[in-house]
Parts: C-alpha cells; structure tokens; sequence
C-alpha cells in the first residue's frame, strides 16, 4: 500500500469540499505534525514522514462529510478512518481513528495507546492538541476546549485527567524530537499541496 503524497492528500480533503475553518485547522495540525517528525527523524527514529503528513491532514475528514453519512454515526475519528478505508487508504486508519482528546477520557485505554503507539500516532495526536487554526499550548487548547463545550458531561475531574495524560502525550512526542514544547513550530507545506492539487482539479 502506498500512502498517498502531499499533493494527493490535499486533493483527498479538497474532494469534500471542507469548510474553510476545516481546512485551515487540518493545514495547522499538517504542519506541526510534519516538523515534528522531521525531528524526530533527524534524531534516528524509524518514522514514517509521509505517514504523519497525510493522517495528519485528513484527521478530521469526518468533520466534513455531508450530514446523514452513515460514517458520522461511527464516531468522530472513527469516522475519519473508515472514509479513508473505503477510499483505498487503511495505512492511515489507526493514526486518525485514535487522534480524537475523547480517547483521553478512557485512562485504561490511554495507557495502553502510550505505551505501545507508533511515532506516527502518537505525532498527529499531539499535533491535534498543539493546533487550533495556529499552534497554542496545551493549556491554551485545553482552554478554548472548555469555553466551547461547556456540556461535555465531563466533569472537572475528568477533564484535569485529560490534560495531564495529553502533557504525558506531549512529554513523549517532545522527547522523540529532541524539543521543548514551547519550541515546537510548524513545517510550511501545505499551501504548495493545495495549489497544486487545485490546479489539477
């Protein structure tokens, strides 16, 4: 299987004619995600940089599907993968299927994520929880997340459970690339991918 280039990607997400919004955040996570494992690569880890770059992108795909796909019902992630699955892409499955800051919420399940996760799932995680439509902290992000739903059912416990195991997502993806949190930046790609990939519409 070949995981689809820069080019193609955005031609994938561009095929479901995202809300503006949609795109500039999936650029956002694009570009965090990618300069993240550029260092982690340029530190020796096996990393699959195309990998990272394209989940990265179509993480949020199910964002964007029409109202009524049978997909939205699956979950948010969930359904981001099975579109993907079904346009010949499972290799990005795992990556976007387990993005979601709801994974969070299931400790046992965090646990076992962290510990066994590829680099490549664990980047576009993080690089999920680093970029709104720019990269913000943890704390940031955290912050806006509460301000826009407030009825997550989640209560105060919960959510403080959530942001410390994301700072434990972001002590080990931080620690692979050899960087500090705050150092972490964004590598520019993505206007070159949309731009060719609407030429060649």
């Amino acid at each position: 299987m070949t995981v689809p280039g820069r080019v193609e990607a955005a031609h994938l997400l561009r095929s479901l004619d995202p809300p503006d919004w949609l795109v500039c955040h999936s650029r956002a996570v694009a570009e965090v995600a990618a300069w993240l494992a550029a260092r982690t690569a340029a530190r020796g880890s096996d990393v699959d940089r195309r990998l990272v770059e394209t989940a990265a992108l179509l993480h949020d795909a199910d964002k964007a599907l029409r109202p009524g796909d049978r997909r939205r019902t699956l979950g948010h992630g969930t359904g981001s993968a099975a579109w993907l699955t079904e346009q010949g892409h499972p290799e990005l499955a795992y990556a976007v299927a387990t993005h979601p800051v709801t994974r969070l919420a299931d400790g046992e399940w965090f646990e076992t994520w962290l510990a066994t996760a590829r680099p490549e799932d664990q980047i576009v995680a993080y690089a999920d929880k680093r970029a709104g439509e720019r990269i913000v902290s943890l704390d940031a992000r955290f912050a806006s997340w509460r301000r826009r739903y407030p009825r997550s059912g989640w209560d105060a416990a919960v959510l403080d459970a959530i942001r410390e195991r994301a700072g434990r997502l972001e002590a080990s993806v931080c620690a692979a690339a050899g960087v500090a949190p705050p150092d972490v930046r964004r590598l520019a790609w993505t206007a070159a991918a949309f731009d060719s990939a609407d030429r060649g519409r």
